[in-house]
């Protein structure tokens, strides 16, 4: 079983972004002086954390005509990759089971459980036809609770797609902010990183905390050195 996370980001602006940018020694980037918009685009986001893939799109903006086909379409793709279950409920490990995730045993015939969906409270998340057709397809959505949007990993991923496609840039459309997003999203699955809890992202911010600390790290072994 597959453990999915979905999220959109956005919306990101055309407009000069804060962060470093690479510029010759003497000729700083310059940013015009006017405030002019060139609009904006959101990321559709599917992420698994287990091995770092991102299927992404760029889109002007992310209602449900545009998110929900799009989602069918990429748990499709995954779904197809993912081996058929023929072991009996009970049988299945506990994560495994429907009845694990649903409180009680399904009211009607499901098919094998494949994929759980990490997703957020969002009222358009709860819409009938789309929640009907993950059950008919072996999806579990797993709603995140409220002020809990930080348990949904996508949320991680997209900050750091964002950094690297748009830091201490100027985009002047919205398409171009969309390809810059999504040129991130190719860059990033040709070598993803997993995500793991207390793994080593964790370990490198401990180290960076401990340096902030600063301090000699001096001890005294024995204090009646400094008796008077």
């Amino acid at each position: 079983m597959q453990v999915w996370c979905q999220d959109e980001a956005g919306p990101y602006q055309a407009i000069p972004q804060a962060g470093a940018s690479w510029a010759p020694v003497g000729c700083p980037a310059r940013r015009p002086h006017e405030y002019i918009r060139g609009g904006t685009a959101k990321l559709l986001t599917l992420f698994r954390p287990a091995t770092g893939e991102v299927r992404a799109k760029g889109v002007t903006s992310a209602p449900n005509i545009v998110l929900h086909p799009w989602l069918q379409g990429e748990l499709a793709q995954v779904l197809a990759a993912v081996p058929a279950l023929a072991v009996p409920e009970a049988a299945r490990p506990e994560p495994a089971r429907w009845a694990t995730w649903l409180g009680h045993a399904p009211r009607a015939p499901l098919p094998p459980l494949r994929v759980l969906l990490i997703w957020d409270n969002l009222a358009g998340h709860y819409t009938p036809d789309l929640v009907l057709w993950l059950f008919r397809h072996g999806v579990m959505p797993l709603y995140t609770p409220l002020a809990g949007s930080w348990l949904n990993m996508a949320e991680s991923m997209q900050r750091i797609l964002a950094d690297r496609a748009l830091a201490g840039q100027h985009p002047q459309a919205a398409e171009e902010v969309i390809a810059w997003l999504e040129d991130a999203v190719a860059g990033w699955n040709a070598a993803p990183t997993p995500f793991t809890w207390d793994g080593k992202r964790r370990e490198r911010r401990e180290r960076a905390r401990r340096r902030r600390l600063g301090g000699s790290g001096a001890t005294v072994a024995n204090t009646q050195l400094f008796a008077a």
